[in-house]
């Protein structure tokens, strides 16, 4: 690989005008085909196998106009100090506002609380629920502004008008969080390189890159039924791991330059042992994003599948575009006004004792202390994680006043919490000879449950043998104590079964969250096996140790745990809520932790295929095993730095929101990053290695044999090179080099 690469980034170089047209057309092309398709989203969570997305097919089929795959809304009237809702001019405002709602856009179906009896024991707080005909994602602006149209009329007459529900919900915009993203990543750059010609150089290609990823998704979803937010992490990722790849590849080209390299030979040089790093790094986190596949969340597959395919692109921008940019730059790359002679020769040379290389020796030096308190400190961080719940947002986590939060607030006021999460109960009467009498006996069963706070009587289809039943909770829906309801109502489904023939089923927004909660929970363990099993055999053929490979997944598990156990802390328990913003705690959305998993361990992977390739590079060319390490140190610690720094920085300006969403996403990623780039990637791997010694390369020999040599560290390339004269032509075969014994020679 390392010698396929050396002869890429030197046609890349030599053919730039060619490789950079190349990917204009094809930039172009996709540009062109994005801006003339029409996307297909959707943020619909389908459960396969599962009693509530059975139940959801049912009632698509039996009751259209209340399926719980639509998206909902809810409209809060509340009176005037003084007044009531029961009657009089209230009464007829509220009435010609819902048959207002009954002609709005997408509208499904609208409830009439004056008919079903919904007005509160004080007369002054009711309100409409709206189902649509569409999923979330695909509710359209006219849809919402009907909404808030009728609620700016209500508000005009006099009467207090709120809306909840996830139709309300607009569709988050990025643009901000990704500029200020850029500028953050453009500082640190500079400080990095001291040039803005090679601050500039990885910014351009990782938006070029993620350009033509973006648009290449988008063209994807006018044929394929895509997440909405698919396109966003796409975006946020391929930004993230383009300008960490183009960093390292640059890092290394001014590293032969300054050896004395002619520039062209540079480059190639520079692919042939970054360029091989940045493959595998790449493939690490390729690996972690379509593992997302296994939960079987379509939402979550699309996502992972987006995000994998633009740190695809984004390898692709690094191994041919790059060295391009770096032909049209040659020389000029090196030249660094904003850093003295001095700073440069540390930077660039490896002369004299950088911070990176003054810190491995310390670390080095003091190897059991410093793995005791890192391990102990990332192990006490994580002791909150013990005590996480996982729920999906609901109006309850919204920012007070917000439109979302008053009608939650002024509901649970009117009518207690459990209105603001009503469970669907379907009952399958086809298979039995009573339909209506199991569905009556299925009211009387609920009715005895003590966390029910009401049960509505039956509705039927138009054939008479589906039910529908609607069943009013006591508590919140986040709360443990709906969860336990859900499980109560689904464990008498048995009993009726074998009395009636009838099967019970539980449905509805609060049930499907419910279920959805669950499977992620569950899945949790069987996608880090996976991703972290299927990485394992990776750097098994980097490294070709066992131990590192180890030491690296064993360090990743300990960063995440530590970043659950903080979020917990933060969101859960209320630990510095003020100084976060957090103004109430919650159970941790249940999508979050699959995601940091995700995003984390690709990060993760990279600062580790970037520092200890180097390292081991150093040990097969030589080095003691300390001093292979401390190499590594001298090489790639300033660039793990600035590309952790940056990721941090993106990532924490989430905690500016005003969504605990938003907020839990950006600390805890933000979280993840520093300890497992500063704690685990720059304390406990040069403490691991140094104790370990030469055992750390130790690979045994059947394995040996048995493994493809792919060359990562470029010592087959090295010895090529040796017998190569450095002239600029492309001549180099590596048909007469005999392999290279890996480990210390």
């Amino acid at each position: 690989m390392a010698t396929f690469l050396y002869r890429l980034g030197r046609f890349s170089f030599r053919r730039r005008r060619l490789v950079l047209m190349l990917w204009i057309a094809v930039l172009a092309a996709v540009g062109i085909g994005a801006a003339s398709v029409s996307s297909n989203t959707s943020d619909s969570f389908t459960l396969p196998g599962t009693q509530s997305q059975k139940a959801i097919d049912l009632l698509g089929k039996e009751f259209p106009q209340a399926s719980a795959a639509g998206a909902t809304a809810r409209v809060v009237f509340e009176a005037p100090d003084g007044q009531q809702l029961k009657s009089g001019a209230n009464k007829t405002e509220v009435e010609s506002l819902i048959a207002d709602l009954k002609k709005a856009p997408q509208v499904a179906n609208v409830s009439d609380p004056y008919q079903s009896g919904l007005i509160s024991k004080s007369g002054t707080i009711t309100y409409a629920q709206v189902t649509y005909k569409v999923a979330q994602a695909d509710v359209t602006d006219a849809a919402r502004d009907a909404l808030h149209s009728v609620a700016d009329r209500g508000e005009k007459a006099g009467l207090a008008v709120s809306l909840g529900g996830n139709a309300v919900q607009e569709k988050a915009g990025g643009g901000a969080t990704e500029l200020i993203g850029l500028l953050i990543a453009a500082v640190a750059l500079v400080i990095t390189f001291g040039s803005m010609l090679a601050a500039g150089l990885p910014l351009l290609t990782a938006i070029f890159g993620v350009g033509a990823a973006v648009c290449a998704i988008t063209v994807a979803s006018a044929f394929f039924d895509l997440s909405s937010a698919a396109t966003t992490l796409a975006l946020m990722l391929g930004l993230a791991v383009a300008i960490d790849y183009a960093l390292f590849i640059v890092s290394r080209y001014r590293s032969e330059v300054r050896d004395g390299h002619e520039p062209e030979e540079a480059a190639g040089r520079a692919l042939g042992t970054a360029g091989s790093a940045v493959v595998f790094a790449g493939l690490t986190v390729v690996i972690a994003l379509a593992g997302l596949s296994i939960i079987g969340i379509s939402m979550l597959t699309t996502m992972g599948l987006g995000a994998a395919f633009a740190v695809v692109v984004a390898v692709l921008i690094a191994l041919t575009l790059l060295p391009a940019m770096l032909g049209f730059a040659g020389t000029r790359i090196m030249s660094g006004r904003f850093t003295s002679r001095r700073m440069r020769a540390l930077q660039e040379r490896g002369e004299g004792e950088t911070t990176g290389v003054r810190w491995a020796r310390f670390v080095t030096r003091n190897p059991v202390k410093m793995l005791l308190v890192s391990v102990v400190g990332l192990g006490v961080l994580a002791i909150p994680a013990l005590s996480m719940r996982l729920a999906l947002p609901d109006d309850s986590m919204s920012s007070p006043g917000t439109s979302e939060r008053i009608a939650y607030d002024t509901i649970t006021k009117g009518f207690g919490d459990g209105y603001n999460g009503p469970l669907t109960v379907v009952v399958d009467g086809r298979g039995s000879s009573d339909a209506k009498t199991a569905a009556q006996d299925t009211v009387d069963r609920l009715g005895k449950l003590s966390d029910v706070a009401a049960v509505r009587p039956a509705v039927f289809n138009q054939n008479g043998d589906v039910a529908l039943i609607s069943v009013v909770p006591k508590s919140s829906p986040s709360s443990q104590a709906t969860v336990d309801l859900v499980s109560q109502i689904r464990d008498r489904g048995p009993a009726l079964k074998s009395d009636t023939g009838s099967e019970l089923m539980v449905t509805g927004t609060t049930a499907l969250n419910i279920d959805v909660s669950s499977k992620l929970s569950g899945a949790l363990i069987p996608y880090l096996g996976v991703v972290v099993g299927l990485a394992l055999v990776l750097l098994l053929l980097v490294f070709r140790s066992i131990l590192v490979p180890l030491k690296a997944a064993l360090g990743f598990l300990l960063s995440v745990v530590a970043t659950l156990g903080v979020v917990v802390a933060v969101f859960q328990w209320g630990w510095l809520a003020d100084l976060f913003g957090v103004d109430q705690t919650s159970p941790i959305v249940s999508v979050l932790p699959i995601f940091m998993i995700g995003v984390v361990f690709g990060l993760a992977m990279d600062y580790e295929v970037f520092l200890v390739t180097r390292m081991r590079e150093e040990y097969v060319h030589g080095a003691e095993p300390t001093e292979a390490v401390i190499a590594g140190f001298r090489h790639g610690a300033r660039v793990v730095t600035a590309a952790a720094v940056i990721m941090i920085s993106v990532f924490a300006g989430f905690l500016l929101d005003d969504v605990a969403l938003i907020k839990s996403i950006g600390l805890g990623l933000a979280s993840a990053v520093l300890f497992d780039a500063f704690v685990v990637r720059m304390t406990i791997v040069p403490a691991v290695m140094a104790l370990l010694g030469r055992r750390a390369w130790a690979l045994p020999g059947w394995l040996d044999r048995i493994l493809p040599n792919v060359d990562v560290e470029g010592e087959r390339l090295r010895h090529l090179l040796a017998e190569t004269p450095d002239d600029g032509s492309d001549s180099t075969d590596p048909a007469p080099v005999s392999p290279v014994t890996t480990g210390k020679r």
